[in-house]
């Protein structure tokens, strides 16, 4: 069994592509539309690798990390990956504080330089 990625993104397009880029490499992959959705599965928990998206309507993605640290989950995750087009933003530290491992910036990663960097991450847990 491939490594467990949660994708939480609002763009359909990005978790599409996303998606399809992991599943080609042979992770499993689920899917969330919005941080509601994505903070219910993220508390179920198992996964190796989350990819969250920062903004989105509903609960944004710093508000998803800002509920993890009071809930915990049922079964731990591996490490929170924050996708975002915001370089050097503000919000990027306060993701890294409330427990972000890492940032993928989504405008400047082509395919093979998201997958590059989804398997170092992996790698490093």
């Amino acid at each position: 069994m491939g490594k467990r990625v949660l994708i939480i993104d609002d763009d359909l397009y990005i978790r599409d592509v996303y998606e399809e880029i992991l599943k080609n490499e042979g992770f499993d992959v689920d899917t969330a539309a919005d941080g509601v959705e994505g903070e219910r599965m993220l508390l179920e928990g198992g996964y190796d690798l989350v990819l969250l998206d920062i903004m989105m309507p509903k609960v944004d993605g710093l508000e998803v990390l800002r509920r993890l640290s009071i809930k915990r989950p049922a079964k731990p995750n591996g490490p929170i990956v924050v996708l975002t087009n915001l370089a050097n933003d503000p919000v990027l530290a306060e993701a890294q504080k409330l427990g972000a491992k890492t940032y993928i910036i989504k405008s400047d990663s082509a395919p093979d330089e998201f997958l590059k960097q989804v398997k170092e991450i992996i790698g490093d847990c």
